[in-house]
């Protein structure tokens, strides 16, 4: 009896075991693909950026006053004017004049000469 008693105890561990990593087949549904909303934007200006390292993530707030050649810019805020390179995807289908005022998302392209910013997104306001 004692024997039966202890095979029942372990049959029911090893069946408890193997139903506790049982997972359903069931699809899980996608996770939306997202980031953070809220917050305030940190708009840094021209001057500003002609002090910052290489790399550094941007946004700046103004005009496109002049197109200088091939996907390059004058860029131009309260504080001054900087050179920008933006391809044409990043243009998003946008048509833009030196009388719209535009948010540009970029990074900071510094050189030992020149210091210019490499746009990733341009939002017209």
């Amino acid at each position: 009896m004692k024997k039966m008693s202890i095979m029942a105890v372990v049959c029911a561990m090893v069946g408890g075991a193997a139903y506790a990593d049982f997972q359903p087949n069931t699809p899980q549904a996608p996770s939306p693909m997202g980031g953070f909303v809220g917050g305030t934007e940190n708009i840094v200006t021209v001057s500003q950026v002609k002090e910052m390292r290489d790399d550094t993530p941007v946004i700046i707030q103004g005009n496109i006053v002049q197109r200088m050649g091939d996907e390059k810019y004058l860029f131009q805020d309260s504080t001054g004017s900087i050179t920008i390179e933006i391809d044409r995807k990043d243009w998003r289908g946008q048509t833009v004049s030196p009388s719209d005022t535009v948010k540009l998302y970029g990074e900071v392209d510094s050189g030992l000469f020149k210091t210019e910013v490499d746009v990733d997104y341009v939002e017209k306001l």
